[in-house]
């Protein structure tokens, strides 16, 4: 099983891909990686960063879903009554957009810098958008 590295802003962490749970899911993203974009801090969902993909279709159903991710999960939307996105929770969430309450597919969960993620996301609220990069360590 491969490590993967996400470093956003100044933080890095490394999570594991829940392949059990949610196999097309991370199938779809390793094929995107490296990914790079921007975080910005969501808007209706509580704590949590979000990465806004718009239109783009990862031809993904919903497998593993969760309105409420805990510190550390990273979901990816589908796509549907809302915008597709990826999502990476720091604190508590129930996550939603202006259209309501949404359920995204809960793909990989960080393993180290936990206790960073509080800082990763204030800083995303306060100073705006933070680079990210998913990659396999």
């Amino acid at each position: 099983m491969s490590v993967l590295q996400i470093t956003a802003g100044p933080f890095v962490f490394s999570a594991r891909f829940e392949e059990n749970l949610a196999p097309r899911t991370c199938a779809t993203f390793r094929q995107h990686l490296p990914f790079a974009s921007r975080i910005i801090h969501v808007r209706w969902s509580g704590e949590a960063v979000w990465i806004p993909l718009g239109e783009q279709d990862f031809g993904l159903s919903f497998e593993n879903p969760t309105s409420y991710p805990a510190p550390g999960a990273i979901i990816l939307y589908p796509g549907g009554i809302s915008e597709t996105e990826i999502l990476l929770a720091y604190g508590a969430v129930r996550f939603a957009s202006k259209a309501g309450q949404l359920a995204g597919n809960h793909f990989a969960t960080i393993t180290t810098g936990l206790d960073k993620l509080g800082d990763m996301g204030r800083l995303t609220l306060w100073s705006g958008a933070q680079p990210i990069r998913f990659e396999i360590a």
